[in-house]
């Protein structure tokens, strides 16, 4: 399942895994941090690895990968973001809700977008299209990514730290490997049926 080959990868590469991994989720690929995060927790809880350099590992991640996202927008406006977002199900409206939320709130949209679920994948791609400065892009990133994953990474170590000696710790993990799995298919499932439909329109 996917998370258990995010756990194999973080064990194996460490925190490059984590900023990698990271890096990933916020170049708009729907990679949950959700799952990223906790189990590097787990592996804080094993003594692998350190809860808040894990933490630093994780947002410097979103730092990358964001980068890779507000480029596309500021290369390619638009165009270039609803081109390469229909690849991972994101489209006009899901554009158009991010840039009513970027003109509300202007550059602090980054910074609070950064510790909302969904938004923080793809808040990068309206500031990439309003040029917002891009060091203050990545100022914000870095404080908005750091506490979003240290407080998953921080859930995960508590659970870690009963894995051994709490069986509902166990049914957990196990549990939230089928969501992930379930979650991840059913964004597959959905992209055929848009594809589909766009296709169908296009006749």
């Amino acid at each position: 399942m996917i998370t258990s080959w995010i756990a194999t990868a973080i064990s194996t590469l460490g925190y490059g895994g984590v900023s990698g991994l990271m890096a990933i989720e916020s170049a708009c690929i729907p990679l949950p941090s959700e799952a990223i995060m906790p189990f590097s927790g787990y592996l804080v809880s094993t003594g692998q690895l350190n809860l808040a350099a894990v933490a630093t590992a994780g947002a410097l991640g979103c730092n990358i990968g964001s980068t890779v996202a507000y480029f596309i927008g500021a290369r390619g406006g638009r165009r270039a973001a609803l081109r390469w977002g229909r690849y991972v199900l994101f489209g006009r409206s899901e554009l158009d809700r991010l840039d009513h939320f970027f003109q509300r709130y202007g550059d602090a949209a980054v910074l609070i977008g950064r510790l909302l679920p969904v938004v923080r994948t793809f808040i990068s791609l309206p500031a990439g299209i309003a040029h917002m400065p891009f060091v203050r892009f990545q100022i914000y990133t870095l404080v908005g990514s750091w506490p979003w994953c240290f407080a998953l990474a921080y859930i995960g170590f508590k659970l870690g730290k009963q894995w051994n000696t709490n069986p509902a710790a166990q049914t957990f993990f196990h549990r939230f490997d089928w969501a992930v799995a379930g979650m991840l298919l059913l964004g597959f499932a959905f992209y055929i049926y848009r594809r589909w439909r766009t296709v169908k329109e296009s006749v």
